[in-house]
């Protein structure tokens, strides 16, 4: 063959060669472009992976518009970015089942503990209609009793024993109420309650100093949410009300504790009547450095005083 003869074949392959690769990254950008379009047009990946499309969306324009030297690595950019959209939106709609089931779970959870505590309230009832009842049959059987000298003591005692079972009976039901209570509050507020004690007062929830920055008298972040769980268990626990007392070390001038101690109890408080207690079953007071419980001369024993304690007490 002659040289012109040779040099038209070569070009001639080099043409075919070109359009062949130019046909293969047009039917490659329309199988990624299918991809990406198949993702859109899904209403469940509606708003997830937004990024990740804009990403493919760019490698598609990119990939379009490479000379033919860059085509080979556009092309597996492209390819990557939209794998990546198709996975970043499945990924992010099974997050999104998943954060669903979670919250049904805990729906479910604390209306079972809503039940649970009506349970508790209804039977605490049913047994404090025993106890009339049988308190008024106990002041009959005493003026019986009274009748006849000689059977007085044997009935007396008879009716100390009753009295004693039915006692431990509604302190048991009290008890499973409170507790009951205490978990419900807990779940609403997704936050637990502070350490509590019982005294004669009644039962005393004890906020740290660490609940208020140094010096200052509103709640810090943590704090509003313990206070919010009280709240609901205030309201949760019927028949009561609460007496918040701010507390002080001895550091600083009387009248500068004094007042520190009470805008603290007020801030419990109106944090307390914010979360659904009623006001008129809150009172506030401040003791200043008056009632301390740790000794004033080491750092433990300040940190101690510095507290805030709420004392919920039957009416």
């Amino acid at each position: 063959m002659t040289r012109p003869v040779l040099i038209a074949m070569a070009l001639g392959l080099t043409l075919a060669a070109g359009q062949a690769f130019a046909q293969d990254k047009a039917d490659a950008m329309a199988r990624l472009n299918a991809r990406l379009v198949a993702v859109e047009a899904d209403a469940r990946f509606a708003g997830l992976a937004a990024y990740e499309r804009l990403q493919a969306h760019q490698a598609l324009d990119a990939l379009a518009k490479a000379p033919g030297r860059e085509r080979e690595a556009a092309l597996f950019v492209a390819e990557r970015r939209v794998e990546t959209a198709e996975i970043a939106a499945r990924t992010q709609l099974m997050q999104r089942e998943i954060d669903r089931l979670d919250r049904e779970r805990g729906e479910l959870m604390l209306e079972a503990s809503r039940q649970d505590a009506a349970r508790a309230r209804a039977e605490a009832e049913r047994l404090r209609m025993e106890a009339q009842l049988q308190a008024e049959e106990a002041a009959r059987l005493r003026a019986q009793a009274e009748a006849d000298a000689l059977v007085r003591q044997d009935v007396e005692t008879a009716l100390e024993g009753v009295a004693g079972a039915q006692e431990a009976k509604l302190n048991a039901a009290r008890a499973r109420e409170l507790q009951l209570a205490r978990q419900e509050a807990e779940l609403v507020a997704g936050a637990k309650l502070p350490p509590s004690r019982v005294d004669a007062r009644g039962e005393v929830f004890t906020l740290a100093g660490e609940s208020f920055a140094s010096g200052k008298a509103s709640l810090t972040p943590g704090a509003t949410k313990t206070v919010k769980a009280l709240s609901a268990y205030l309201q949760a626990v019927a028949g009561t009300r609460a007496r918040v007392e701010g507390h002080t070390d001895s550091q600083g001038s009387a009248a500068a504790n004094r007042s520190l101690s009470q805008q603290r109890a007020d801030a419990v408080r109106a944090s307390l009547v914010a979360g659904g207690v009623a006001a008129g079953r809150v009172q506030a007071v401040g003791h200043g450095a008056d009632q301390p419980v740790g000794d004033n001369r080491t750092a433990a024993g300040r940190a101690a005083n510095r507290r805030v304690d709420v004392v919920v007490s039957s009416k």
